[in-house]
């Protein structure tokens, strides 16, 4: 999957992603369980991860930005 930017809904236990290319068409949809989120972003090259502000976005974020230094 050649995807560049991926919109977060963040949520309690579920995920929604929303995956664009680089001229941002959406070329896929999923609803993820948080160990499937973490995997998912783990086994993916993403160049820009968009998401909502809320409490848990600054752990995602922080999470995120883990997955990138290793």
């Amino acid at each position: 999957m050649n995807a560049t930017t991926v919109a977060v809904d963040l949520a309690k236990s579920d995920f929604q992603l929303a995956v664009a290319d680089k001229h941002w068409r959406v070329i896929d949809t999923q609803r993820l369980t948080r160990t499937q989120f973490e995997r998912w972003f783990a086994n993916h090259d993403v160049g820009l991860v968009v998401m909502e502000s809320c409490g848990s976005a600054h752990h995602w974020a922080r999470w995120l930005n883990g997955l990138v230094s290793t």
